[in-house]
């Protein structure tokens, strides 16, 4: 039982640092279009090699 107070603050700091990483990716727009390159690709005007 000793060990429960070794796992417990242990998973909650995993857990919270994993949510801070979900939130910072979140804020940093990590996830705004996951579609658009999949579809991109199949348009006609799709440019395999953009110019900058």
């Amino acid at each position: 039982m000793d060990v429960l107070g070794i796992l417990i603050p242990a998973s909650l700091l995993l857990g919270g640092v994993g949510l801070a990483a979900f939130w910072w990716m979140l804020r940093k727009g990590q996830f705004d279009d996951p579609d658009g390159d999949a579809h991109r690709i199949l348009r006609e005007d799709y440019d395999d090699k953009p110019k900058r």
